[in-house]
């Protein structure tokens, strides 16, 4: 799923570290985009190749025309690699075969000496490597250059790492920082909430991944009080955050169809799905009672007659399969090509950052009461709720 799909999982980043000036921000980023592009690895034997290619075509990684990857403070670009995969029965089968051969031609050995076998094993890994076709996979970035925000269209940890490695290569000043709930509650709360916030962080260091995992109780009490208000109150709110959207304006939101709930214990991490649409929110509401934490769910966000879906990943902030509303490309004979994919991407940009300003509105409005001297007593709220039959 591309950046211009309909539906598409994505991450983000703040991307920190200069960068020129616009006037020279095109050159800059094409030179370093191309020296660090796709080199293919077809008619070789290498296992792996990694690139920057067009967004647009995936066999091209020049970056030379503005039109390649430029839409005015956008730059997109994705990564593709190529990775040869032989199995391991496979090369098994095979390096026995070229054992038996070797014994058989060298009939005063009992078995292949440890140099050989050694050589024998990559003779045969060559030898298959040039036999297999590479798989290649690609993944879209946009690089909003005025915010900062990178938008990577993958969720598994290999695919991120490698984007973050070949990104810190390709721009060697520059640092990405995942937008996580703590980095993300620090960009959508404002004046004393930021003290309060730095006041609540149980990290004691500054690497992502303490941040991440000392600080699951945003996701978990967030995802907790959405579910609290879907079932309590009209679910309606308005728009408090910067973007394509106006300020002011109204919008529900609402959990439903899919909710993942997890604990630990002596016997590992326990997790229970609850799939299907909720009434009471019964099975979940019985999970919460006996320790369980809400880790994972579906968000609905409606604004007038539009609808965005997503899967929210709690300790991460990670949109999996975020549904925004359709967009498609006009079929006008009188419309330049190049001009109707310029409108679609920007069309699309539009729709995903409305979701994700209607998404910043509602946990900034979280974050004011959880970070806030009322948060308890909406806790006992919530946890009369739950006791409830």
């Amino acid at each position: 799923m591309g950046i211009l799909s309909n539906t598409v999982s994505i991450c983000q980043f703040k991307v920190e570290g200069e960068i020129p000036a616009a006037a020279e921000l095109f050159s800059w980023a094409s030179e370093h985009l191309a020296k660090h592009g796709f080199q293919p690895i077809d008619q070789g034997t290498a296992e792996l190749s990694v690139g920057w290619v067009h967004t647009g075509n995936h066999q091209e990684s020049a970056f030379a025309a503005p039109v390649d990857f430029w839409h005015d403070h956008y730059l997109a670009f994705s990564l593709r690699q190529d990775r040869r995969r032989i199995p391991a029965a496979l090369l098994k089968a095979y390096f026995q075969v070229s054992e038996h051969e070797f014994l058989a031609a060298n009939p005063g050995l009992r078995w292949v000496p440890k140099q050989k076998k050694q050589d024998l094993r990559d003779n045969v890994r060559a030898g298959l490597l040039a036999k297999t076709l590479p798989v290649p996979t690609v993944f879209d970035a946009v690089w909003d250059t005025r915010s900062g925000l990178l938008t990577f269209t993958a969720l598994g940890r290999p695919a991120i790492e490698a984007f973050e490695t070949h990104f810190k290569k390709t721009f060697p000043a520059l640092r990405l920082i995942a937008v996580h709930p703590y980095a993300r509650a620090g960009r959508v709360v404002d004046g004393p909430q930021q003290a309060a916030l730095r006041t609540f962080n149980k990290a004691t260091t500054e690497s992502a991944l303490d941040l991440i995992q000392s600080n699951r109780w945003l996701g978990e009490d967030f995802l907790l009080w959405l579910m609290y208000r879907t079932m309590n109150t009209e679910s309606e709110y308005r728009l408090n955050r910067p973007g394509p959207a106006e300020a002011g304006e109204p919008f529900v939101a609402y959990l439903n169809d899919r909710l993942v709930l997890c604990s630990g214990g002596e016997n590992g991490l326990q997790k229970i799905t609850v799939a299907g649409p909720q009434d009471r929110f019964s099975e979940v509401r019985t999970a919460l009672r006996s320790g369980k934490a809400i880790s994972e769910a579906a968000l609905y966000f409606e604004k007038r007659e539009h609808l965005w879906k997503l899967t929210l990943k709690g300790d991460t902030f990670h949109f999996a399969s975020f549904k925004t509303p359709k967009v498609t490309a006009e079929k006008d004979n009188t419309v330049d090509e190049g001009s109707e994919r310029e409108a679609l991407f920007f069309e699309r940009m539009a729709v995903l950052e409305t979701g994700l300003q209607l998404f910043d509105s509602l946990y900034a409005l979280f974050l004011t009461e959880r970070l806030g001297s009322g948060w308890a007593g909406e806790l006992e709220k919530i946890t009369a709720w739950l006791a409830a039959e």
